[in-house]
């Protein structure tokens, strides 16, 4: 059967004309449909609208706020939910430090406030109101406790109230959370004007990219030599996701029903959030003495050259494997050190050789994790990991 797929990057778009994968440098003075009508008008004409799928990235991802009653389990919970739907977490609160806490600056596009188990006590009041009347965002969801709801209901308008996240035994309850979370970031990526206008081209739904990546990796093994368990790290120009095999995941509580998972860090990405991902460079205490090692000195985190571009993007894989380790308690924790294949892809396939990798993962691993053995390191330069999450959501829909 005819399939023509498409896959919208912040920086690149790539088509797969029936195995055949081009990729094409967006030109930013037009619109996203302008660009692969001037590209790809004679590909575009052999296929009818149902016979392409598009998916996208170019979004960036949705941003939210977590406030929760308890670390260990609220925010942890809600935190790990809401990466693995694509969404980047601007702040995380502890219900009893929010008198100290200071509203983002930022639009945000859901805030998340999540209880107790149900049969305790609920601990939200007016602090909780007065500090939202300083946040502007645009949803707002709740996922805590039956005792919590009907104050929340009350004071909150437009509040959406979901099933308790955290159930009587203290396991993750995911599945309504992260359907509307999902649901929050396609309404984002299809309300976005230049995608919008990509409907003239399908009439199939586009899909987010990290969610097509996610579901390509069952299949991951057609195409390269992986062993379990394994992370995919996609490096883009807005973003760095890294999708996990959940055997790597130290938490039982917060297994989820899938064999994969990801992570979207928005302020990772190597051009449109550059100065967040120097910013985060130049915070981490390891960096120096890891530019050091590169042989080049702090001067290039300012630089624009091509040299610049890869030490960047050298950054983004240290900085999204030092955020997952268990030297960072920010994100889900990850047991690194059982990992047997690291697999590349995004932009990162086009800048950096294979020397240039094998220095950052091997002093991620003998710095960091005091390892001499690093994981078996699969770069796809041809990008076609996408291309299998696409077939796989295509032959699941018919």
């Amino acid at each position: 059967m005819n399939q023509l797929q498409i896959d919208i990057g912040s920086t690149y778009f790539k088509t797969n004309d029936n195995g055949k994968i081009n990729q094409y440098f967006r030109n930013f003075d037009i619109s996203i449909h302008q660009d692969l009508v001037n590209n790809c008008s004679q590909i575009l004409s052999k296929y009818q609208k149902e016979e392409v799928s598009i998916c996208s990235s170019a979004n960036g991802g949705l941003s939210t706020l977590i406030i929760g009653v308890t670390s260990l389990f609220s925010l942890k919970y809600a935190t790990n939910i809401a990466f693995n739907s694509g969404i980047n977490i601007i702040d995380t609160i502890l219900y009893s430090k929010i008198d100290e806490a200071v509203a983002p600056a930022e639009t945000i596009n859901v805030v998340i406030v999540v209880g107790g188990i149900d049969g305790v006590e609920s601990k939200f009041d007016e602090k909780l109101i007065a500090y939202l009347k300083d946040v502007n965002y645009q949803n707002i969801v709740y996922v805590g406790n039956i005792e919590g709801q009907k104050f929340l209901d009350e004071n909150i308008e437009n509040l959406m109230i979901l099933q308790n996240i955290i159930d009587d035994k203290l396991h993750i309850r995911e599945d309504e959370l992260k359907a509307y979370l999902t649901n929050l970031y396609q309404a984002d990526i299809t309300g976005k004007e230049d995608i919008k206008e990509l409907y003239k081209f399908t009439s199939n739904q586009i899909y987010s990219t990290p969610y097509i990546v996610n579901n390509a990796l069952p299949k991951l093994k057609t195409l390269f030599d992986v062993a379990d368990p394994f992370i995919v790290i996609d490096i883009g120009g807005a973003t760095t996701d890294i999708h996990y095999s959940t055997d790597l995941v130290d938490n039982k509580n917060i297994l989820t029903g899938s064999g994969f998972d990801r992570l979207v860090f928005k302020k990772l990405g190597v051009f449109k959030s550059r100065e967040s991902l120097v910013f985060g460079a130049k915070s981490n205490e390891f960096v120096y003495e890891l530019l050091d090692y590169l042989g080049v000195n702090e001067h290039i985190l300012d630089d624009s050259s091509d040299k610049a571009t890869v030490t960047l993007m050298q950054l983004a894989i240290f900085l999204v494997l030092y955020q997952v380790s268990n030297h960072h308690n920010d994100y889900v924790s990850l047991k690194l050190e059982i990992l047997n294949s690291i697999v590349l892809t995004g932009g990162v396939s086009k800048v950096l050789s294979d020397e240039d990798i094998d220095k950052i993962i091997s002093f991620f691993y003998k710095k960091i994790l005091n390892y001499r053995e690093t994981p078996n390191v699969i770069t796809d330069r041809n990008y076609e990991i996408w291309t299998l999450g696409i077939e796989e959501i295509h032959n699941v829909s018919q």
